[in-house]
């Protein structure tokens, strides 16, 4: 009976240190891989991301896309504004989640609305496109360290260029000589307020072929990005 015990007693230590293992292992994995992240994100602080999964996919589907890189001084300052009155008023004033912009889509059942260019930055550099409660999280979980270690400016510049303006076309640089046939340098207000208008999704929107009521949202962005560079909310990305 006594052996039975240190038996059964042996048997179970042995299950206790698989077990001990198997969740050491899966800790270390767990560290590894959220280390990485760490150094994915803290890499793009400074260097410019030469593409995206999204991009990437897109590339093989279509056989290419059109990207250029175009530095923050080679981007007319009316675009980045342009692009934060459309998307994201309060860039300025957040963490990475418009909270109260949060709130009232959850109490009017929206779908969208309340994504901040922070959150479209995070999804569009490091994680996939789709509805997915994992990619939610993750999105979630990496906002805040963008947020921590880039600055607003670097934010958005990153956002202008790896954002889709058109099937294929990413980034503003591509997007205003595809639609304008000028550099991003020289958009002029209404051209960057209707690159900013197709955002975030522009399969069914064109800057060039503008239908009425993207022409009514381009110029209420024009009313928007004025607003904001009045009152202050452009301060913390043009400063």
């Amino acid at each position: 009976m006594a052996r039975r015990k240190r038996t059964s007693a042996k048997r179970e230590a042995g299950i206790a240190h698989r077990l001990r293992r198997w969740r050491n292992r899966v800790l270390r994995a767990v560290l590894l891989v959220a280390s990485l992240v760490v150094l994915w994100v803290l890499a793009y602080s400074v260097i410019n991301p030469p593409s995206t999964p999204y991009m990437l996919s897109e590339k093989a589907r279509l056989d290419g896309v059109r990207h250029q890189w175009a530095a923050w001084e080679d981007i007319a300052p009316r675009m980045p504004r342009a692009a934060v009155a459309a998307e994201d008023a309060n860039f300025c004033l957040h963490w990475g989640f418009d909270m109260g912009a949060i709130r009232a889509a959850l109490a009017d059942g929206r779908r969208r609305g309340a994504s901040t260019i922070s959150q479209q930055v995070t999804k569009n550099a490091f994680l996939w496109h789709g509805r997915s409660w994992l990619r939610k999280a993750l999105e979630a979980l990496i906002t805040p360290l963008v947020e921590l270690t880039w600055s607003k400016r670097r934010i958005l510049e990153v956002y202008l260029n790896i954002a889709e303006f058109d099937e294929g076309v990413f980034g503003v640089e591509a997007a205003a000589q595809h639609y304008f046939g000028v550099p991003a340098s020289k958009l002029n207000g209404t051209q960057a307020a209707l690159l900013a208008a197709v955002l975030p999704a522009p399969q069914d929107r064109s800057a060039a072929r503008p239908s009425g009521a993207l022409q009514k949202r381009a110029a209420s962005i024009m009313d928007g990005a004025a607003t904001i560079r009045r009152d202050g909310r452009a301060a913390c990305f043009e400063d």
